[in-house]
Parts: C-alpha cells; sequence; structure tokens
C-alpha cells in the first residue's frame, strides 16, 4: 500500500473550508472576534456561486413585503461595491417574484470579499482541497489538504464546513440525507450564460407590448410601471418564441421558460436558464457530463436569443459559468434541521442567528417546471443556532446552504444573501467559541446575539 508524505502546518484557532460568499462571511466574523482564521479554497478567488458559478443577481436582501433582513457583513460587502460603482445596490425586482434583487460586478466582487477577508485578520489559502480529517472522540483535531505544496495536516480548535456539499460533515461521521428522502435526487445543475451588447431598450419596448410573453406575478398591478422604474432588467418569458424554437428542435433545454437579469453592466444579462436533469452532483463522473450537458445547452439558448428574441440581435456570447451551479446535495442531520412549514409558518425560534425572507424555489429534479411556495405573511424566518450544529461533533459549525434544513427548506435558505448572513453566524459561533474557551454547543446565546448585533446583524424584532 503506497503511503504519501504529510507536512505538519502550524494550527490555527478556527478553520472555514471553502471560500464561496457564506465561507468568506465566516471568516470575516471569526476574525472579527479577534479568534486566528484560515480560509480554505479550492479555486484562486473567493465568491463561490456568485463568481465560480456565474450566478447573479443576489436575491434577496429582503422579504416579499420590501422590509430588509440581511445587514451586517453581506450588507457591507454591497455598500462596498456600490462604492466602487460595481453594484446599483438593492433595486426594484421587476419579476415581483421577490421584492428586490442586487446585481454587481463578478470582478469586483473578488476583489471586495478578499479585501474584507484580510481587513478582518483572516488568512486565506488558495488552490487548496480538504482530503480528510483526524478526530479525536467527539472532537476534529486537524485537517488533511492538498495543494502544489502536497499533502498537509493543519489542526485547529473548530471547523467551518462551508464547503457547500458537507465535506466535513461527511468525513466525520454526521448523518446527512442527499437530495429528497424518497430517492435521493437533487434540484438540477444549471450552467449559467453570460451575454452582452444587448438593445435592452429594443427589449423593455418588445416586453411592454407583450405582457402575456412575460410571467411577472399577478400582485404587481402595474407591470409597465415597474419595467421603467426598476434601474435593471429582470424577468422570465418569451413563452411562444421559446416553445417554437423548441417545436423545431433548436432547442432540448427542460424548461419551460427563459429566466435572465441585468447584470451590473447595462445591456449585459445572466441568463439561469440552462436545467441538467438526471446527474448526481456528487458523483465526479456525473458532475463532468453534467458540465459538458449544460455548456452544450447555454449555446442553443445563446443562438435561440440571436435567432428570435428582440434586442439580441448582436447580442455576443461573454462567458459561460467556469462550474456549473448545483442547488442541492448533502442535507447534515443538525441538531435541529428546518422543514419548509418552519419557513412558511415563519417560526421564530428562540435562539435566531441569521433571518431570511426568500421563498421555497424547488427546481425540480424530474422535469422542467419549478414550484413556489412564499411565506404566509410576506414576512421572515429564522435560523436557529442548532441548525448550525450537530450531535456528533462539538467543535464543527455548519454554514452556507449545507445546513440543517431538509429538501423544501433548503430551497428558501440556498440563496446567497441568506447563505452570507448564516456564514456570518457560523463564523461568530467559531471565533466566538475559541474566545470564551468552550465548545460552539455550549456558547451562551447572549453573548452571540450582543456579538451578532454588535456588527450589524439583524436577528428579527
Amino acid at each position: 500500500m503506497k503511503t504519501f508524505n504529510t507536512t505538519k502546518i502550524e494550527g490555527y484557532d478556527v478553520i472555514v473550508v471553502g471560500g464561496g460568499v457564506s465561507g468568506s462571511h465566516a471568516a470575516i466574523a471569526s476574525a472579527k472576534t479577534g479568534a486566528k482564521t484560515l480560509l480554505i479554497e479550492q479555486f484562486g478567488f473567493l465568491g463561490g456561486s456568485l463568481t465560480a458559478m456565474g450566478v447573479g443577481p443576489m436575491m434577496t436582501f429582503h422579504n416579499r413585503a420590501g422590509q430588509q433582513l440581511v445587514f451586517g457583513s453581506p450588507n457591507e460587502m454591497v455598500s462596498r461595491l456600490v462604492a466602487k460603482g460595481a453594484s446599483p445596490g438593492h433595486i426594484l425586482d421587476g419579476t415581483g417574484y421577490c421584492s428586490t434583487v442586487t446585481p454587481f460586478d463578478a470582478e469586483m466582487l473578488k476583489v471586495t470579499l478578499e479585501d474584507m477577508v484580510i481587513e478582518a485578520g483572516a488568512e486565506i489559502l488558495y488552490h487548496t482541497r480538504l482530503i480528510d480529517i483526524e478526530k479525536e472522540g467527539r472532537a476534529i483535531t486537524s485537517v488533511f489538504i492538498h495543494n502544489r505544496g502536497g499533502i498537509q495536516e493543519i489542526p485547529a480548535k473548530v471547523f467551518v464546513d462551508a464547503s457547500g456539499d458537507s465535506e466535513i460533515v461527511k468525513l466525520s461521521g454526521v448523518p446527512f440525507t442527499e437530495g429528497r428522502p424518497e430517492d435521493n435526487k437533487s434540484q438540477p445543475m444549471t450552467t449559467n450564460i453570460k451575454v452582452g451588447n444587448v438593445n435592452t431598450e429594443k427589449l423593455r419596448e418588445y416586453m411592454v407590448n407583450n405582457w402575456d410573453q412575460f410571467d411577472a406575478e399577478e400582485r404587481t398591478a402595474d407591470k409597465a410601471e415597474i419595467l421603467k422604474k426598476t434601474k435593471r432588467i429582470s424577468t422570465w418569458g418569451f413563452y411562444d418564441l421559446w416553445n417554437k424554437a423548441k417545436a423545431k428542435g433548436e432547442v432540448t433545454v427542460p424548461r419551460d421558460n427563459v429566466l435572465f437579469f441585468e447584470t451590473n453592466t447595462e445591456g449585459e444579462f445572466i441568463f439561469n436558464t440552462s436545467r441538467v436533469l438526471g446527474f448526481d452532483p456528487l458523483n465526479p463522473f456525473d458532475l463532468s457530463k453534467a458540465e459538458t450537458m449544460g455548456r452544450k445547452q447555454c449555446v442553443e439558448i445563446f443562438n435561440f436569443l440571436r435567432n428570435y428574441a428582440p434586442g439580441f440581435e448582436n447580442a455576443t456570447f461573454v462567458s459561460t459559468a467556469p462550474h456549473i451551479g448545483i442547488r442541492e446535495s448533502r442535507h447534515p442531520h443538525a441538531k435541529y434541521v428546518l422543514c419548509a412549514e418552519d419557513l412558511v409558518n415563519e417560526v421564530k425560534f428562540k435562539e435566531p442567528i441569521a433571518v431570511g425572507g426568500y421563498p421555497l424555489d424547488i427546481h425540480s429534479p424530474d422535469g422542467g417546471n419549478t414550484d413556489t411556495v412564499h411565506l404566509k405573511d410576506e414576512g421572515a424566518y429564522y435560523i436557529p443556532k442548532d441548525s448550525l450544529l450537530t450531535n456528533e461533533v462539538d467543535n464543527l459549525v455548519l454554514s452556507g446552504r449545507a445546513i440543517g434544513a431538509d429538501h423544501h427548506a433548503s430551497a428558501g435558505l440556498r440563496v446567497t444573501p441568506i447563505a452570507m448572513a448564516i456564514g456570518q453566524g457560523a463564523g461568530t459561533i467559531a471565533g466566538l467559541s475559541v474566545m470564551e474557551h468552550v465548545s460552539p454547543n455550549d456558547l451562551d446565546y447572549g453573548k452571540l446575539k450582543q456579538e451578532l448585533e454588535n456588527h450589524g446583524a439583524y436577528l428579527g424584532s
């Protein structure tokens, strides 16, 4: 049996695995408590779904009634982007699906997140993958990582799993469910395509004259006024044109509409339209096939736009996302697992670490439809501390879309503003527990709440 040489590196108080938006804000929050913090990321930049997976806009910092729910370091990040001209800020959502969306420049987001992580005092380790952990009793003692320097072992006192796919959870023996429980199928993956040089005046004119082809919610009383007021276009539709192209065999994408959002750059759009069904995001061979199929679908989408969609006659193919977007994979069995009823009924838990208002947005694992369940009173739901902690490991904190939430609940929590708020909560739990010399499970909630609110987090009324 072959063995590998391992180099042991000086330890940290907190190690965050995964430099997506949730992990980035976890590292920021942890470092702000005074904990020596390392952020490990597989790519050479931060941002996860918003940069590596081409997702945009951020959706949403508000509930459907227009009340802002996500503040703290995620909102500071947006303010920094606005100051750089890299985002118009929180703007009206033209679809009526949410009250606001937040477009941004993905390249400036990479820089902004790096600035915030480094300013907080955390260290970043890029081009590095987690490969294993060391565990003693109920505690993880170190992680094993691989990069160009070989295999290294790094000890720490607390670990944050912001990997998206619950990699530490799996390695540490915490139970989990993949996808939906009845058949373990996950929501479909999507490769986003960015298209530029769009004639937005022509597109807006077509939309105003063809409202039946664009699905704005019924609650939007004057759709034309909404379109005039919003600084960027966000909508889904092109129904008849899309179906015409499908009937001719020009489009094979198993989705019933075209969903697209204008970025910070006017005339540039992200199309969240491809739908890659039937592949397991945790199987590397499936994931490879999904990447290929996603890009193929993006070419079909671009050709459809050039040939059918008004305003796109001279559009340019800017890019496809470097990594296919993954909506769902493992669901850890945390101390408390959120369910659909908790979100829809806006259950107020006693120890919230974040608040969200995005609806349950389930892209069917079986076909082209999307099922949406809005909150009962268009208010807010609460993410409790116990959904970030486990019964099996005393020094593990969960973060991002892979916290204790089932197939239905995670469909609301998975969006980036809420994932960032959860990240701030996770990092604060991790860092503060080190500084207080207790395990995350034993951290006093009063002290946690005070620390979160001192750094701008909103925990509900």
